[in-house]
């Protein structure tokens, strides 16, 4: 897990475990101002989530050990249900996008995606302090 210093109080997991899809996130937020936390599975994603109450989530679908549902689903049952979620995947199927709404997700980014997409859809939801 990295903790990165940033300009801003709002602190964003995100929990991914493609190493060059990590790191274009986390150079993009981080220049956007946000404090990240790194998870590089879903394993790492729910330690970090046992110590921290990030502002949002951004998780992957398809992880190692814990997938996106299931981080998502400890967010929404036990840190915090008002934390926003986003989850990232390659897969378009109906029945997961589905799934991942019913669990809670904020919004559901399909894979690949452009930085500034991303960047827009954080705003969404931190700019107002949701």
């Amino acid at each position: 897990m990295n903790v990165k210093p940033a300009t801003t109080s709002q602190t964003i997991l995100i929990a991914e475990d493609e190493a060059f899809v990590m790191k274009m996130m986390m150079y993009c937020l981080q220049k956007a101002g946000y404090t990240l936390l790194a998870a590089t599975d879903g394993k790492e994603a729910l330690d970090c989530l046992r110590t921290t109450s990030p502002d949002l989530v951004i998780t992957d679908l398809m992880m190692p050990y814990h997938n996106g549902l299931e981080v998502l689903n400890y967010v929404k049952t036990t840190v915090n249900s008002s934390i926003p979620v986003i989850i990232l995947s390659a897969s378009g199927q109906e029945s997961i996008i589905q799934q991942a709404f019913e669990l809670g997700a904020s919004e559901y980014i399909t894979k690949p995606f452009m930085p500034n997409d991303l960047i827009n859809v954080v705003k969404k939801y931190l700019s107002n302090g949701l």
